[in-house]
C-alpha cells in the first residue's frame, strides 16, 4: 500500500488529526486536500498541544513532507502565523512543506462578505467560521479568485485584485489596496519557497511506493455535494475530491479509513436527528471537551447514528473505520445508538437527501448498556469493560466496515490498534 484516505465521516470535529498523528509515522507525505483555515486540527503529545489550521498535521514528525494542495483555499497571513508559531515550537519547515501554487487565497474581502452574508441571513444562516472560506471556493467558480501563484506577478495580481473587488461591487480605495498588496507581498516572501507543482510532486512519489496520507477537512456530511445542503461547507470532503483536489487519479487511492466518534457533534446550523438537548448532552459536552479549536463554539451533541455513518461508509467506500473519542462515555448511563429513521409510520431506506426530511425524521434507537470504568489506560481490545466492547460490535456491524483503531484519549498513545496482532 502507497496511500491512504483518513476521512471525517460526520459532521467534522470527528478527532482526525489524532488519528493522522497516530498513522503519520510511516508517512512519507502527508497532504491536505481541501478546506482552508476554517478545520482546526488538534494533537496532544507528550504533554503539548498543537492546533493547526492549514499545515497538515504530519507537520510533528521530522521525517514526513507536508503539503497543502490545489484544493485547499489559503489565508496568507493566518498561514505565516501558523507557520511562525509552529516553528517556536520547534518545528522545522525546511525542504518539507510545499504549496501549491494554484491554491485559491481567502482576502480580508472574503471575511467581509461571509460576515455580510450570515447576518443578512438572519435564521437561515448556515453557521459557518466566518473565515471567508465559502466566497474564496466561489470566487474560483466564477473565476475572480487570486491563486497562489499569483503573488509572484506584482502588476497581473493587482489587476486580478481590482477586478476582484468590481465583481463583488466593492469600491476600490487606493490606500487600501496598496496596504493589501504590501502585505501580501510580504506574506509571499516568507512562503515562496514553499510553492511548488504538488501534483506532480505526489504522483511522482507514488510510483517511487512513498507512503501518502491524504488528511481531510470537516466530514463527510458537510461535502458541498453529497453533505445535509446548504448546512455544508464549500469543498468536496469526500473521498472523491482527493483527486480533483490533489491532483492525482483514483487508482491512485489504495485505502480509505473513515473516522467517527463514539458519539455524534454537530457545529453551525442544519438537522441534527439525535441531537440531546439535555444533561446528557451537557455532561457528553464537558466530558469530550467539545468547544470548537477554530471558533470556540459550543458543539451540538447527539447519540452515534448509525444511518448517516452507514451512508457515509458507502459514499466514501471506506475500507475501515476508526472510532474516537470513546472514553468520553465512561459514565454515561442512558447510551442509545440511531439504527434507523421514521418519518410518520414510515420507516426510510437511506439517508434522505433533503435537509426538511432529514430534519422531521425521528430516529430509531438501540438501548445499549453503559460502563462506569475510565478506559483511557487500556491499549487493547480486551481490556475494555464488556459494555464497551459490545458497544463497538454494534456500530462495528451496523456501519458494517471492521473497526482498526479505537481512540480512548487524546494522547497519541492512546490508542487501541485492532491490526496490531495480525
Amino acid at each position: 500500500m502507497s496511500s491512504l484516505a483518513v476521512l471525517g465521516c460526520m459532521w467534522g470535529d470527528e478527532a482526525k488529526a489524532k488519528i493522522v498523528d497516530y498513522l503519520g509515522d510511516r508517512a512519507d507525505y502527508v497532504v491536505r486536500f481541501q478546506g482552508g483555515s476554517n478545520a482546526g486540527h488538534t494533537i496532544h503529545h507528550a504533554g503539548q498541544k498543537y492546533v493547526f489550521h492549514s499545515v497538515p498535521s504530519g507537520i510533528l514528525y521530522p521525517a514526513s513532507k507536508c503539503v497543502i494542495a490545489s484544493g485547499v483555499v489559503i489565508d496568507p497571513f493566518a498561514l505565516v502565523d501558523e507557520i511562525e508559531a509552529l516553528a517556536g515550537l520547534g518545528i522545522d519547515f525546511t525542504d518539507r512543506f510545499y504549496i501549491d501554487s494554484r491554491a485559491g487565497l481567502v482576502l480580508p474581502l472574503h471575511q467581509e462578505l461571509d460576515n455580510r452574508s450570515e447576518k443578512l441571513l438572519g435564521d437561515s444562516k448556515i453557521g459557518t467560521t466566518k473565515r471567508g472560506i465559502g466566497p474564496a471556493y466561489a470566487d474560483i467558480a466564477s473565476r475572480v479568485a487570486i491563486r497562489f501563484g499569483d503573488l509572484a506577478y506584482p502588476d497581473w495580481l493587482k489587476e486580478r485584485v481590482v477586478a476582484l473587488y468590481l465583481h463583488h461591487h466593492q469600491n476600490v480605495v487606493k490606500s487600501e489596496l496598496e496596504e493589501l498588496l504590501d502585505r501580501l507581498s510580504k506574506a509571499y516572501d516568507k512562503l515562496k519557497s514553499f510553492v511548488c507543482a504538488t501534483d506532480e510532486l505526489l504522483r511522482a512519489a507514488y510510483m517511487e511506493d512513498q507512503y501518502i496520507l491524504f488528511e481531510g477537512a470537516q466530514g463527510t456530511l458537510l461535502d458541498l455535494s453529497y453533505g445535509t445542503y446548504p448546512y455544508v461547507t464549500s469543498s468536496n470532503t469526500i473521498s472523491g475530491g482527493i483527486c480533483t483536489g490533489a491532483g492525482i487519479p483514483p487508482r491512485m487511492i489504495d485505502k480509505c479509513l473513515g473516522v467517527y466518534k463514539a458519539y455524534s457533534t454537530r457545529v453551525g446550523e442544519g438537522p441534527f436527528p439525535t441531537e440531546l438537548l439535555n444533561e446528557i448532552g451537557d455532561k457528553i459536552r464537558i466530558r469530550g471537551n467539545e468547544f470548537g479549536s477554530t471558533t470556540g463554539r459550543p458543539r451540538r451533541v447527539g447519540y452515534f447514528d448509525a444511518v448517516a455513518a452507514a451512508y457515509t461508509a458507502n459514499l466514501n467506500g471506506l475500507d475501515a473505520i476508526a472510532v474516537t473519542l470513546l472514553d468520553v462515555l465512561s459514565g454515561v448511563e442512558d447510551l442509545k445508538i440511531c439504527t434507523g429513521y421514521w418519518i410518520g409510520d414510515r420507516r426510510l431506506e437511506s439517508f434522505p437527501a433533503h435537509p426538511l426530511d432529514l430534519a422531521q425524521v425521528k430516529p430509531e434507537y438501540l438501548d445499549m448498556p453503559g460502563w462506569e470504568a475510565e478506559i483511557s489506560d487500556c491499549r487493547s481490545l480486551g481490556k475494555l469493560p464488556k459494555a464497551a466492547r459490545e458497544y463497538l460490535e454494534v456500530i462495528q456491524d451496523l456501519v458494517q466496515r471492521p473497526i482498526e483503531l479505537v481512540s480512548v484519549g487524546k494522547d497519541r498513545n492512546q490508542t487501541i490498534n485492532l491490526l496490531a496482532k495480525k
